[in-house]
């Protein structure tokens, strides 16, 4: 398995927090903060397309 690098965890309001990474071969990552051993991932590009589309509150319904 290729090693992981980790960002800072990203925040939100109340307990949602997030990590992101990335490994040496390209592909993308992202955790629940504290638990990076259980990931989801994808190429970099569906990855961001999936935060642009939280960001822009399409899955509100999600997140309660």
């Amino acid at each position: 398995m290729a090693e992981i690098t980790w960002e800072e965890p990203f925040c939100g309001e109340g307990n949602s927090c997030f990590r992101l990474g990335a490994d040496p071969d390209g592909n993308a990552y992202i955790a629940v903060a504290g638990q990076e051993d259980r990931y989801l991932t994808d190429s970099a590009e569906a990855l961001r397309a999936l935060v642009k589309g939280i960001k822009a509150g399409k899955a509100d319904h999600l997140l309660g």
